[in-house]
């Protein structure tokens, strides 16, 4: 029996109660040249037909039930019929894309099977067609989904019969299927005790470090926040039954001379466009509040930690709160808050690790996420407003069966209290944004797309850099 950590168990209980938990992406394509019109319907053919092994971590997927005394274990599915996990979709032009991609997020994923759809969508100009991929967030995080991602597409032009996204192309083993014999299940459940006691006092140590840490920033230095030190926004009520989908890329060179100028990081200066975008929005609206919004940002430990050779694409990351400096006027002044902020937050989750950053924050993430589901909501105060993720995606051009791989965009997990999400990511020389909310949150969601164009713009202008 193999459980699951804490941070993926809670994820499937709050979806039992909440919203769907699943993060995906939009990869856009162009057919190669001299390529007949049926290329799409070829594709989708061959992804049927091929008899490709599927990636182990795509063959998992968590179960509870009385078997499992009422804990979230993993299980491990022998066969997988692709039939149920690849469909296809038609669009008549390509202002039905985002709202169609708006729909199948909505939908939840079986939990009775592996976690996880692709759909193939054609119909776009020019020929383009696109594909839909979501995977549960317990099954695989960001950064680790879209490295799955980019392993199957190539920098080849011409390469051909290439496997689909979800095939095994590293010849793993599955994990191990869940054990029915009573003492397998017991000597699991204690060596997992054991070793979350052996590393107990260490990482209380770094929680209670790490709190009266945040708690002098936030009063000295002004780099994070306390817990229910964030405003109440409409992005921290009820999300709604049905969502809104918008996304846009700009050149990274433009985001590298802002970069430049001001003596921050590329991250920084995308979370500062996000910053302007969420202010000028709300103060069209007349709701801009007099406190900063705050963003939660993962910090990302691949790399710093250790990780299990099985465990290689999980979760892997920590949380910091980040405000945006939305109550003042000034860009710069903005950029230069993120920017102290977020270097910070990663000396902060790269001493203390993983855990304890995850902890230190939850009375954050309850105040945002639990009060929804009560009746009667507090509407004063609350953990943060929104979250803002970055995705290194691939560095150089890249093709799957010859189709040119023009642009990638996430889409990623809204619930109740968070009903906005905001995540960015890298290709090749441009910087994609994919903005995710309730329907009923932000109606208009397609009006953040020029906005943050305007908001980066300004950047430039008062940096005095040239597009």
């Amino acid at each position: 029996m193999i459980p699951l950590d804490p941070l993926d168990a809670a994820m499937m209980t709050a979806e039992l109660v909440s919203n769907p938990m699943h993060v995906g992406a939009v990869l856009i394509l162009s057919p190669p040249q001299n390529s007949g019109p049926n290329y799409a319907d070829e594709l989708y053919r061959d992804a049927l037909a091929g008899n490709d092994s599927v990636d182990p971590r795509l063959r998992r997927y968590p179960h509870q039930g009385v078997d499992t005394g009422g804990i979230w274990i993993w299980r491990t599915a022998e066969t997988v019929d692709v039939r149920q996990h690849c469909q296809r979709c038609t669009v008549s032009d390509d202002d039905e894309l985002w709202p169609l991609i708006a729909e199948l997020d909505a939908e939840r994923l079986d939990r009775s099977r592996p976690m996880w759809m692709s759909y193939l969508i054609d119909g776009l100009a020019d020929g383009r067609f696109a594909f839909y991929i979501k995977v549960h967030h317990t099954v695989i995080d960001g950064v680790a989904g879209l490295k799955m991602i980019a392993e199957a597409l190539s920098t080849d032009a011409e390469r051909r019969s290439m496997p689909p996204f979800y095939a095994d192309r590293h010849g793993e083993s599955p994990p191990a299927s869940t054990s029915t014999g009573l003492l397998p299940r017991l000597v699991a459940s204690l060596r997992s005790l054991a070793g979350a006691a052996a590393s107990t006092v260490e990482l209380a140590n770094n929680v209670v470090t790490g709190e009266i840490s945040t708690a002098l920033d936030s009063l000295i230095g002004h780099t994070t926040v306390l817990p229910f030190g964030a405003p109440y926004t409409r992005f921290n009520g009820r999300l709604g039954p049905e969502r809104a989908v918008a996304a846009g890329s700009w050149p990274r060179s433009r985001v590298r001379a802002v970069q430049q100028a001001a003596g921050v990081t590329g991250n920084d200066v995308v979370t500062a466009m996000v910053a302007g975008v969420l202010r000028r929005w709300m103060l069209d609206r007349g709701e801009l509040p007099k406190r900063s919004l705050v963003a939660i940002c993962p910090i990302t430990v691949r790399g710093r930690e250790p990780v299990a050779a099985d465990d290689e694409h999980g979760n892997m990351f920590g949380l910091w709160l980040c405000p945006l400096g939305t109550d003042v006027d000034d860009p710069l002044a903005r950029l230069d808050l993120i920017h102290r902020s977020m270097s910070h937050g990663k000396r902060w989750v790269g001493k203390r690790g993983s855990a304890a950053s995850l902890l230190t924050v939850a009375g954050s993430i309850a105040a945002t996420v639990l009060f929804p589901l009560l009746p009667f909501t507090p509407k004063i105060r609350t953990g943060y407003n929104v979250p803002i993720s970055h995705v290194p995606g691939p560095r150089v051009e890249r093709y799957w069966n010859g189709a040119h791989v023009d642009e990638i965009y996430p889409v990623s997990a809204v619930y109740d209290g968070q009903a906005l999400n905001v995540t960015t990511c890298s290709y090749a020389d441009r910087v994609g944004l994919g903005y995710v909310a309730g329907r009923d949150v932000v109606p208009d969601i397609a009006t953040l797309i020029p906005l943050t164009g305007q908001c980066l713009a300004e950047l430039e202008a008062v940096l005095g850099v040239g597009i």
